[in-house]
């Protein structure tokens, strides 16, 4: 059973928010095994199925993991509706840099796939001297732009009209829980972030899986993501009948040899 740590952080506004994390696997080291990086998706937690894979594959490994909850998510404190893309990367950046030594496997599902990019954005951007460690990504059902493409520009004037004017709209989800809270704050945001149109390049492996049956994350969306990567190493792989969460045992196993892949090459 893996234990969960609190650390604080820092939000955009400089409010502190306590986040909850799990090490899995290997002790960090800056000359020891590639670990990986787990970053989830909008509204999900750190202990679903694909995260406890990665889980598991650093325990066999012996390589380190850390899986960790954004604010308002899971174990971690602050309000979900006062979430926004901004925010998220910002913790996402906090955990990468001050909880992380050695070189890591970047693994984000959905939103998560968004935050992949975002951090890599950032630390090429912002911690040159960091981005070595950045060994791969790999994008499960990646939501870059989601906010704009996946959300916004997708609802009809009813829906865009009460966000407008209320400030959220309850969007029922598809799985039988919680409604999702899309807040006007979220959407203006996300803006910012975008990046489909500008693109994004990459000095290091890139692996997109992306379900054929994906009714969040059409598997359309998902090859502009492939073509908005500029790398050597980018491959997209479209998976026969998948759906959004790819959590069947033989996608799980997909995901599983595609991180065993990346971490291969990255200790070559």
């Amino acid at each position: 059973m893996s234990k969960t740590y609190f650390a604080p952080v820092l939000d955009p506004d400089r409010e502190e928010i306590t986040l909850a994390y799990m090490h899995d696997g290997a002790q960090d080291r800056e000359d020891g095994p590639t670990g990986l990086f787990w970053l989830g998706g909008f509204m999900s937690d750190m202990e679903g199925s694909k995260a406890s894979l990665l889980a598991t594959l650093a325990k066999a490994q012996n390589r380190p993991a850390l899986r960790f909850d954004y604010s308002g998510h899971g174990q971690s404190g602050g309000k979900f509706v006062d979430g926004t893309i901004s925010k998220w990367l910002d913790e996402t950046s906090q955990m990468f840099l001050d909880h992380t030594i050695g070189k890591r496997i970047i693994v984000g599902s959905s939103m998560g796939g968004w935050l992949a990019t975002l951090l890599y954005k950032n630390i090429a951007e912002n911690h040159r001297d960091q981005l070595h460690r950045i060994a791969g990504l790999v994008l499960i059902a990646p939501a870059l732009d989601m906010t704009k493409d996946l959300m916004w520009d997708e609802y009809d004037e009813i829906i865009r009209q009460e966000i407008t004017s209320q400030g959220f709209y309850a969007e029922p989800s598809e799985y039988g829980d919680e409604p999702y809270i899309i807040t006007k704050d979220l959407i203006d945001d996300g803006k910012q972030h975008c990046l489909l149109q500008t693109g994004l390049k990459v000095d290091c492996p890139v692996r997109v899986l992306q379900g054929e049956a994906d009714p969040d994350v059409p598997w359309q969306h998902g090859l502009k993501v492939y073509d908005a990567l500029e790398g050597s190493d980018v491959v997209f792989s479209l998976i026969k009948h998948g759906d959004h969460r790819l959590s069947s045992f033989d996608n799980l196993r997909l995901i599983e040899n595609t991180c065993t892949q990346l971490l291969d090459i990255a200790d070559i």
